[in-house]
């Protein structure tokens, strides 16, 4: 067959295939690149015939601008076709509905072994500071018990309030930054053999056992708790979380299986992306509660504390059981993280 021929025999198809990719590009329509979206089918199979013809053509050694014809279309479609979905409520909302949940307990291992490493310390050290108030000096100075004194005390108007910020916005923008800096360091710090990941987790629940022991045994109990409870569902929840993607980096540059370290690297940090993901949803919601709800002193105690153990109620459901009747084929997919 002569290059013309070639040509005349295929040029319907490419100009077919032109008009699609043009009409994608041009509204952006995300469903028309897949095989599943209208007109994607089509878009698909003359893109596979594109590239049997391209490779034909090169082994033919047809004129350069025929080939360069197939090469431009064959680059846009393989652009159109492969490139990430973007993102919308409805994508954001099958990511919270099933990809997080799943991501999690595909990953259980992990969450289990980052649960111990929190939550051992916390309650040992909190056992500690109510059998001896006193003991948390071992870990805090003076002037820092002092300030929890204060913040949790019956003279605060704001309960857990720093005392330089005058506005609740200001102790979201705040709980926002620290909430998602310890995330952070237990994740990303997992770079460093799981070491750090593990140091992080022990010394957050060193801290935080501390002094929740040592307000509860100062006649602060009911002030502190009924100001943790809400947010804690959240924020501890994605410590934790964090904490078990950290843990899954260490264990891929430990242990790579037949990969390169890298490479198992680079497989199991796809793999925790979701769990990261939903981690800093959670730490912004448990921001957004500690900044409006949990401080708030028009609220009584007992109402904070029955929200509380809905809360914790409904995230320990959320991750236990939300998605599975659709996430047995995930799960058994995303098995290398166990």
């Amino acid at each position: 067959m002569t290059p013309l021929q070639f040509e005349a025999a295929h040029e319907a198809a490419w100009g077919e295939l032109e008009k699609l990719l043009t009409a994608a590009e041009k509204y952006r329509w995300r469903q028309s690149a897949t095989p599943d979206g209208p007109g994607g089918a089509r878009l698909a199979l003359l893109y596979r015939r594109a590239c049997q013809q391209l490779a034909l053509a090169q082994a033919r050694a047809y004129p350069i601008y025929l080939t360069q014809r197939l090469e431009q279309l064959v680059a846009r479609a393989h652009r159109l076709i492969y490139r990430p979905a973007a993102w919308n409520w409805r994508r954001f909302t099958d990511f919270l509905l099933i990809g997080f949940p799943q991501a999690v307990r595909a990953h259980r291992r992990y969450l289990l072994a980052a649960t111990l490493l929190f939550t051992l310390p916390l309650l040992l050290m909190g056992w500690a500071c109510w059998r001896d108030p006193g003991f948390i000096l071992h870990l805090l100075d003076p002037a820092q018990v002092r300030q929890f004194d204060a913040m949790y005390g019956d003279g605060n108007h704001a309960l857990g309030r720093e005392r330089s910020a005058d506005t609740d916005w200001e102790m979201f923008g705040f709980y926002i930054k620290n909430n998602i800096s310890v995330g952070f360091q237990c994740f990303a710090s997992g770079l460093l053999a799981g070491l750090g990941t593990i140091f992080y987790l022990v010394f957050n629940g060193v801290a935080i056992g501390a002094v929740s022991g040592y307000l509860i045994t100062t006649g602060k109990a009911q002030n502190f708790l009924s100001f943790v409870v809400t947010h804690g569902a959240f924020e501890l929840t994605a410590i934790v979380l964090s904490g078990a993607a950290g843990l899954c980096l260490g264990h891929a540059l430990l242990a790579p299986g037949r990969r390169t370290r890298l490479e198992a690297l680079k497989h199991h940090a796809l793999g925790v992306v979701p769990v990261i993901g939903g981690a800093v949803v959670m730490l912004v919601i448990a921001a957004g509660l500690e900044a409006f709800w949990s401080s708030a002193r028009w609220v009584m105690p007992e109402v904070k504390y029955g929200v509380g153990a809905t809360c914790w109620a409904l995230v320990l459901i959320y991750l236990g059981w939300q998605g599975r009747p659709a996430s047995a084929q995930p799960e058994r997919e995303a098995g290398h993280a166990d």
